[in-house]
């Protein structure tokens, strides 16, 4: 998988948390699992390939439920005149992955941060949600 499907699959999990307690992720893990099974090849090498795709995928997703609430004391405040509550739920999950890589993965830049979940809102958001993402994440520059 390129970045931006490792990074497209981590909204999708991190997506699932507006709708799940936390301690139903692991369950909703297990349903990820089910999606992720129907990608398998046939090939033993891709195969091996996806599979280490899909711990990097988990690892990450984890580590974004584990600042969670770190993260989106980040976000409130970023997002002045705006609580959570207000904001769209893909917006949050692309925020939430966006404000990871940006405070704590220092492999990501932050302009490549900024700009994949712009990318990402113009697929799963509202097309205004782009400039409205963007103008939460400039705040972290």
């Amino acid at each position: 998988m390129t970045r931006r499907e490792l990074r497209e699959n981590i909204f999708k999990i991190i997506f699932r948390t507006e709708f799940h307690d936390r301690e139903e992720m692991p369950e909703q893990e297990k349903e990820y699992d089910i999606e992720f099974a129907k990608v398998l090849s046939e090939s033993e090498e891709e195969d091996e390939k996806l599979k280490k795709d899909e711990e990097y995928i988990r690892a990450k997703a984890k580590a974004i439920t584990d600042h969670l609430d770190e993260i989106d004391k980040m976000l409130e405040e970023a997002a002045e005149g705006w609580t959570l509550k207000r904001i769209g739920k893909a917006e949050i999950a692309i925020l939430r992955v966006a404000l990871y890589e940006i405070k704590y993965d220092d492999d990501i830049p932050f302009k490549v941060a900024v700009n994949e979940a712009v990318e990402l809102s113009k697929k799963y958001c509202e097309p205004e949600a782009a400039s409205f993402i963007n103008g939460i994440l400039a705040k972290f520059a």
